[in-house]
C-alpha cells in the first residue's frame, strides 16, 4: 500500500504535534507494509531524503497568510506522487492542502485526519467554510484523534457516517531513553518534586492561568518550550515575583524526556479547543506520571481520565488549577496511583502499533472502494 502524506510543515528535525503524530504513523504503518512519503513544504527545501519509515519531499513555499503556506510547485510535485499512490492521507487544516485535492487529488481514495477546528480566525473562517466544505465532502473517509473530538466537534456533525476515530499513539523506542546523570542534575537544581509543561507556548495553552495558580505556590513548576507567548508569560512571573516558577526555553528530545522522567506530575492547562489532543499530556502518560489537564472537550480528557490516571478540571480557572497541584503534592502515593494508570492506559489505548494497524484497516477500506 502506497500512502500519500501531505501536510505544511513536515522536516526531519520538526517535532510540533502534527509532526509527531506523522512520525509516529509512518513508523507503525510501515510496519504494516506500507509505503509512506511525506509531501510537506519548506522555504528552503531539502532534498528528498528516505528513512526507514518515510520518503520526504519538499516544495518551496512561496506565501504565509494566516497560518497558512501556498506554493505553486507543490501543485506539480502532489499530482505527480499523487499518481503513485494508492491512498492520499491529508491533515486538516490547512486552507491550501484543500484547493490541491480538489484541483489535483479528486479521483484517489483520501483520508483526513481532523487535527482541529478553525477556533481563532472566525473572519477567515467565514470566507473559508465553502472551500472547507466541499473539501471535507468529497475526501472518503474522516478521522479524529480522540472520540472526545469526534462528538463535540459541531463541524464533524455533518460528516458522522464517514467520520471515525483513531487515537493518537506513540511508539517509545523511538524517544531517547532517560540520561540517569541529567534527571540527577534536575533534582539538584530544581528538587525532588518538581511539576512540568512542555509544549510551544501558544495562546491556547492556558499558561497565564496556571502561573496564577502558582502565585504562593510551595512548589516548583518548569515550563520547557518557545514560542510567541514567551515574553509576556515571563513578565507575568517577573511581575509577580514566581521564583519557582523556570523557563527553560526550548530543550531537545533527550532534554525533554530526561524532564518528563524527573518530574513529578505534568500539568497541560490548555482551555481552548485549539488544543486538540496534547501529545506532551500523552508523552506524561507513556512516562507513568500523573496528569493535569483541563476539561475542554478534546483529546485532553479523553487521555486523562478525572480521578484514574490525573485530574481534569474546568477550563480557565486558576483556583481549580493550583487546588488539582496541591491534591497531588500532599498526597504523593495519590500521585502514583495516578501515574502507574496512566501508564497503563496509555499501552492499552495510545500504542503507535494499535493506531498504526487501525490506519492501515482504514487505507485498505478507502482503497477497496
Amino acid at each position: 500500500m502506497k500512502v500519500l502524506h501531505f501536510y505544511k510543515t513536515f522536516g526531519l528535525e520538526q517535532f510540533g504535534g502534527v509532526e509527531m503524530f506523522i512520525r509516529h504513523l509512518t513508523h507503525a504503518t510501515a510496519t504494516q507494509g506500507c509505503e509512506n512519503t511525506v509531501l510537506s513544504l519548506a522555504r528552503e527545501p531539502m532534498k528528498p531524503v528516505t528513512t526507514s519509515s518515510f520518503r520526504l519531499v519538499q516544495a518551496k513555499q512561496d506565501l504565509h497568510i494566516a497560518s497558512t503556506g501556498f506554493s505553486w510547485s507543490a501543485l506539480g510535485a502532489f499530482a505527480r506522487l499523487a499518481k503513485q499512490a494508492d491512498v492520499i492521507h491529508y491533515h486538516f487544516p490547512w486552507p491550501f492542502m484543500d484547493l490541491v485535492h480538489l484541483l489535483k487529488g479528486l479521483g484517489k481514495p483520501s483520508v483526513v485526519t481532523y487535527h482541529s477546528d478553525i477556533v481563532r480566525q472566525k473572519a477567515l473562517l467565514r470566507l473559508y467554510l465553502p472551500l472547507m466544505k466541499a473539501f471535507l465532502g468529497r475526501v472518503d473517509s474522516i478521522a479524529t484523534t480522540s472520540p472526545n473530538y469526534l462528538e463535540s466537534s459541531t463541524v464533524l456533525r455533518r460528516y458522522g457516517q464517514k467520520a471515525c476515530s483513531i487515537p493518537i499513539g506513540l511508539e517509545q523506542d523511538l524517544y531517547p531513553r532517560p540520561d540517569v546523570t541529567e534527571v540527577a542534575k534536575l533534582h539538584s537544581r530544581y528538587g525532588e518534586r518538581f511539576f512540568l509543561f512542555v509544549g510551544v507556548l501558544r495562546y491556547y495553552k492556558g499558561l497565564h492561568y496556571l502561573l496564577e495558580a502558582m502565585k504562593f505556590a510551595p512548589w516548583p513548576l518548569l515550563i520547557a518550550g518557545a514560542g510567541p507567548m514567551e515574553r509576556e508569560l515571563k513578565q507575568i512571573a517577573v511581575e509577580n515575583d514566581l521564583r519557582n516558577v523556570h523557563f527553560l526555553g526550548q530543550v531537545s528530545e533527550q532534554e525533554k524526556i530526561d524532564l518528563m522522567w524527573a518530574s513529578y506530575g505534568v500539568i497541560f492547562p490548555s482551555h481552548l479547543r485549539s488544543e486538540a489532543f496534547g501529545i506532551g499530556l500523552l508523552e506524561g502518560a507513556m512516562l507513568g506520571k500523573p496528569l493535569i489537564c483541563s476539561e475542554i472537550g478534546t483529546g485532553t480528557s479523553f487521555i486523562n481520565q478525572h480521578e484514574e490516571t490525573g485530574i481534569v478540571v474546568p477550563p480557565a480557572d486558576a483556583a481549580a488549577l493550583r487546588q488539582a497541584m496541591q491534591a497531588l503534592w500532599d498526597n504523593p502515593a495519590l500521585a502514583e496511583r495516578y501515574g502507574l494508570a496512566a501508564r497503563a492506559r496509555f499501552l492499552g489505548t495510545f500504542t503507535a502499533q494499535g493506531m498504526g494497524e487501525a490506519y492501515a484497516d482504514l487505507y485498505a477500506r478507502v482503497a477497496g472502494r
